[in-house]
């Protein structure tokens, strides 16, 4: 079962690693010890290595929640025009 990890936990586990493999742990121990797949590691080095990329990750994250939020309450107020404008024409 896959497991998701909010950008402050993968942030925390990215600056956790960087730290291991700077004291001089091997790769393999690292990612062991993270529980992640050195693929995952990778990646989120990619995404969340650098302070920029991570906030930049992080307000992605919310923006996308929020644009989520926006199209569901859009759509909930144009089903209510519609159905105001049905009861308008007397067509219910």
């Amino acid at each position: 079962m896959a497991r998701r990890h909010t950008p402050e936990q993968v942030i925390a586990k990215v600056r956790q690693g960087q730290k291991m493999l700077n004291d001089g742990r091997p790769m393999v121990e690292v990612v062991k010890e993270l529980q992640v797949t050195e693929a995952t590691w990778y990646r989120w080095l990619n995404q969340y290595g650098s302070e920029k990329n991570a906030e930049a990750s992080k307000r992605t994250k919310e923006l996308e929640k929020e644009n989520a939020r926006l199209k569901r309450l859009l759509a909930e107020k144009e089903l209510a025009i519609d159905i105001l404008n049905e009861v308008a024409k007397g067509k219910f």
